[in-house]
């Protein structure tokens, strides 16, 4: 059954995905969108759900909030080293990132964004993206093993907000400078993911408190990704009130399916 639910999941993923692809022209509602998921998915879902699994605390701090801030400096850390092979700042500003989706119809050359962007930071992070895909997928199958009703209220979040996923998973892709063919071939890694980790359960569970800190770990990489790349990318260009609506419209429908779910 546990496998069954996840191939929903791995529809709505798809169908995330299929929905950044297709809005190319309108890149600046895209990724408005996308930073106000992944707000919502990180303050809404993650952080409660990693604080309540994870129980312990460290030297007075919940060991999820530790990880959460250790994620967030991780992805710091790994956008610095990145970046660290390319020209400085302001040098070179045609971004990778205009360039993966292209200019509007019409339009002339790509707009000029703040910085070169390096595509295995793409890559990494729709790579954590999968991850964190493959372990919705064991917590539908652990939320089966308690019991049918447990697993249809996990199913309905996970199926909801791997809409979300599917669509972070393609623009965490493209908006750093990787090919199209790439950023399917990770979206279609995550649509996957949630059916390879509800499929896995048949054979183990992961202790409780391991899940709680890499969901924390997972919120703040995240978390930095939303507040350090994507919103500013989004408003760069277009400090447009249709955007910061856009990215207000991703939190709220974070709130909807996690108050659903509940």
């Amino acid at each position: 059954m546990a496998v069954l639910v996840a191939l929903g999941a791995f529809l709505m993923t798809l169908a995330g995905g299929w929905t950044a692809h297709r809005v190319t022209d309108r890149r600046h509602l895209v990724l408005g969108l996308a930073g106000g998921l992944m707000l919502g998915v990180v303050g809404l879902e993650l952080l409660p759900e990693s604080l309540e699994a994870a129980g312990t605390e460290i030297h007075g701090v919940p060991a999820a909030l530790l990880l959460f801030v250790a994620g967030f400096l991780l992805a710091h850390l790994v956008e610095r080293l990145l970046a660290h092979r390319q020209a400085p700042h302001g040098a070179g500003e045609t971004v990778s990132a205009a360039r993966a989706f292209g200019p509007a119809p019409g339009a002339g050359a790509p707009p000029r964004l703040s910085g070169e962007r390096n595509p295995e930071v793409g890559l990494t992070a729709a790579a954590a993206m999968v991850g964190h895909s493959a372990m919705d997928g064991v917590a539908i199958g652990a939320a089966f093993q308690v019991g049918g009703g447990m697993g249809a209220a996990v199913a309905v979040a996970v199926i909801a907000h791997d809409f979300a996923d599917g669509f972070n998973t393609y623009t965490l892709t493209r908006v750093y400078g990787n090919a199209r063919r790439r950023a399917l071939t990770m979206l279609v890694a995550d649509a996957a993911a949630p059916v390879a980790g509800a499929a896995s359960t048949l054979f183990f569970t992961i202790p409780q408190p391991l899940l709680g800190g890499y969901l924390g770990l997972f919120g703040g990489a995240l978390l930095y990704l939303a507040a350090a790349e994507i919103l500013p990318e989004a408003h760069h260009r277009h400090p447009a009130r249709s955007t910061l609506l856009c990215t207000i419209t991703g939190v709220l429908f974070i709130w909807l399916v996690v108050g659903a779910a509940h």
